[in-house]
């Protein structure tokens, strides 16, 4: 298995590309540990339960018309479901190039954060909604 840079990450957001202001993304997958030991046991012994999952992304502000901050702004204020869609590079997806979808709350948003003479950049977090399917990877 090769290893890559990223370089070329592609960020969908509500159906908008928003890969050319992303600047870090991380998707967090996991399963509740549950404790499943009983009496006589004499080893904890766990189970894995539900699952859960979380995308952090690291962003250059934009405040043009549906670019970033409307599409974050209306995600937390209304608060309304984004769907996203994350791909290694931004070429079709395939074996080599998964792409990860869902649908979920971003529950915070910072509109604006830097120093004098920096780049504004924000956070996003989306989380999974309730009644939305959860996290997918898919090769085609």
């Amino acid at each position: 298995m090769a290893q890559i840079v990223l370089t070329d990450a592609f960020v969908s957001l509500g159906g908008t590309n928003v890969s050319d202001h992303v600047t870090s993304v991380t998707i967090n997958f996991e399963r509740d540990e549950v404790e499943a030991t009983a009496m006589g046991d004499s080893t904890h012994g766990q189970l894995l339960g539900l699952k859960n999952w979380s995308v952090e992304l690291e962003l250059q502000q934009d405040f043009a018309a549906s670019s970033i901050d409307s599409i974050l702004w209306a995600a937390v204020n209304t608060p309304t479901t984004v769907a996203f869609e994350i791909r290694p590079t931004s070429g079709a997806a395939s074996a080599t190039n998964p792409k990860y979808t869902g649908t979920g709350y971003v529950p915070s948003y910072s509109p604006l954060s830097g120093g004098v003479g920096e780049l504004a950049t924000t956070q996003a977090r989306i989380i999974p909604a309730k009644g939305q399917p959860g996290l997918t990877r898919a090769t085609s």
